[in-house]
């Protein structure tokens, strides 16, 4: 019986070091444009790429640059989104619309190695009123720069190179070259819950180990007494 306690207390141990190590896999994040819709109630994050979205006149578009590991914990611009500030200077005209853009390439804790971030900024978008918001981006901050999957990496080029590639949140280096994700995958959400910590399910196994070794324990003492 004392073998078994402790084969079971090595196990709980195992189950801890588990435990710790998908926490580690979880600082994990990704660097990228992300982008967001502005309204009274601020920013959100949007469901669709820009050149998806057709902004209505008046509205406001953010663009962000940082490092997070998905939709829910990515940064929003540093600006507020405000459409009558933004294009105060800006006269309405006919047969086209007026688009608020606030780019914002972020701290120098999310840039590339080698880069510095260009100041935030923001711009006044006069496009046709079919236009997106890619196309309202394009319109004050060329150059952009996108991959082959149709995704933004670049605003006014910067960065200068890389795109959405995966760093490590902790240590801030590159930890391999996987596209950002506009949402958590499924694995992810299997091994942590929503807040970005273990699942339930992992932390009942864990209690179920730690619970058996301590019984074991026990019962051994009893017979020892």
């Amino acid at each position: 019986m004392r073998h078994v306690a402790r084969a079971l207390a090595l196990l709980a141990v195992g189950a801890v070091l588990a435990l710790l190590g998908t926490g580690a896999a979880q600082a994990a994040g990704y660097r990228y444009w992300s982008f967001w819709e502005g309204s009274g109630k601020g920013w959100s994050y949007a469901t669709q790429g820009p050149s998806l979205v057709r902004p209505d006149d008046g509205s406001v578009q953010g663009f962000r640059f940082a490092v997070s590991a998905d939709s829910q914990d990515a940064s929003k611009p540093r600006r507020a989104p405000d459409f009558e500030k933004v294009c105060a200077g800006t006269p309405a005209k006919d047969g086209s619309k007026r688009v608020a853009v606030v780019i914002d390439p972020g701290t120098a804790a999310d840039a590339p190695d080698g880069e510095t971030p260009p100041p935030l900024r923001t711009a006044c978008a006069r496009v046709a009123k079919d236009a997106s918001s890619a196309e309202a981006l394009a319109a004050v901050a060329k150059p952009l720069r996108y991959d082959a999957s149709a995704m933004l990496c670049a605003i006014s080029g910067y960065p200068a190179t890389g795109c959405g590639e995966q760093v490590s949140q902790t240590g801030g280096g590159t930890d391999g070259g996987s596209e950002a994700p506009t949402s958590p995958t499924a694995s992810a959400t299997e091994a942590h819950g929503d807040d970005g910590g273990p699942s339930v399910g992992i932390l009942v196994g864990i209690g179920a180990v730690l619970l058996l070794g301590i019984a074991a324990v026990a019962q051994a003492r009893r017979r020892r007494g």
